[in-house]
């Protein structure tokens, strides 16, 4: 079997850029079998702002994907039994991928990882475009040219059953391959902690950076920093995590949630609310109720528990080492291994 990883164009300060590089090493060592990435080369390094990734350059990017795949096949180069895995699900190649494996007898199997569309209602997708026909039915058909439909979080696949049609037998719940972060944020553990609080998030209306705004301003006596305003690299946002003692969440949009996990592994206290995926992902000690932050409106009824359970971490950092670890190993097990997918993948 070729393993054959259509991926998702790198944004250097995202952590696209880092499953250019660990990804095909672990399923090569995961599963012992040939990997050949099928990548689009250089687009825009520049998002859409407010967005993961840049609308033009992207759709240039599954297009390059498209045409390798199309003369690998011309070629021969696609085998009965090969493995196709899209890192992101919502790749329209897929089914242009589907056409030609049907229609030239060739026996693949295909998987791919979901990330957001526009059956959530907090997305890009989901906020410009919504339920417009198109884009339902072109979801679903992607999502029934996978064999294989991987979710990170069961709230991501309750979400997407809300809208589309889905096959418990092509649906599993698996973690992202990112098992590369422990040994990457080693070297950023032990700094010395100092009273910053972190919004490490895209600047978008579903991240509400507003509120982490006004709590700026409402208690001076910390350092807030809105990691996309500064420009950093990402070492320089590794050593934000590393000298941060808090990450703030008023997330209305998350399917898993890294910046989290990445300041955990760096002994940084995670604040979400307990919503999203959030909520069957963190233990009780880090979770607030979510109609503290479910709005404007509601943050401003609620700012003084807010403030208090900000202040309560910051003061009281150290009696929170233990339910750190705990929440680190819970994540590390359970949503930021790759050990599942591998899995599915070598028993196709």
């Amino acid at each position: 079997m070729t393993i054959f990883l259509v991926d998702l164009e790198a944004v250097e300060t995202r952590y696209t850029s880092e499953w250019k590089t660990h990804l095909p090493k672990q399923l090569r060592a995961a599963t012992n079998e040939d990997v050949v990435v099928i990548s689009g080369g250089d687009v825009p390094q520049a998002t859409t702002p407010g967005a993961f990734l840049n609308f033009g350059g992207t759709n240039v990017y599954k297009s390059n994907q498209l045409e390798q795949i199309a003369e690998m096949f011309c070629r021969g180069q696609v085998h009965n039994g090969d493995y196709f895995l899209y890192t992101d699900a919502w790749n329209p190649t897929v089914i242009q991928l589907r056409y030609m494996a049907e229609l030239l007898g060739v026996d693949i199997r295909i998987g791919g990882l979901w990330h957001a569309g526009s059956y959530d209602p907090a997305d890009f997708l989901g906020r410009l475009i919504g339920d417009k026909p198109w884009v339902r039915h072109a979801e679903q058909s992607m999502y029934e040219c996978f064999d294989n439909n991987f979710y990170a979080s069961q709230f991501h696949i309750d979400m997407f059953a809300e809208s589309l049609k889905i096959d418990p037998a092509k649906t599993k719940r698996v973690g992202w391959p990112m098992e590369y972060e422990v040994d990457q944020m080693l070297s950023y553990k032990h700094m010395q902690k100092t009273n910053t609080i972190l919004f490490p998030h895209r600047i978008a209306p579903e991240k509400q950076p507003e509120i982490f705004r006004d709590l700026a301003e409402s208690m001076p006596e910390y350092e807030w920093i809105m990691c996309m305003e500064q420009g950093y690299t990402k070492n320089d946002y590794h050593n934000a995590l590393g000298t941060s003692k808090l990450v703030f969440s008023a997330n209305l949009q998350e399917t898993l949630g890294i910046s989290w996990y990445e300041g955990l592994l760096v002994d940084t206290i995670p604040m979400i609310p307990d919503r999203l995926s959030y909520s069957e992902m963190a233990i009780d000690e880090f979770k607030y109720p979510s109609e503290w932050t479910e709005s404007w409106d509601k943050y401003q009824e609620h700012k003084s528990s807010v403030i208090e359970t900000i202040h309560d971490y910051m003061i009281n950092y150290e009696k929170y080492r233990n339910a750190m670890i705990t929440q680190t190993n819970k994540l590390s097990n359970d949503f930021f291994s790759g050990k599942q997918l591998y899995n599915t993948i070598k028993n196709r």
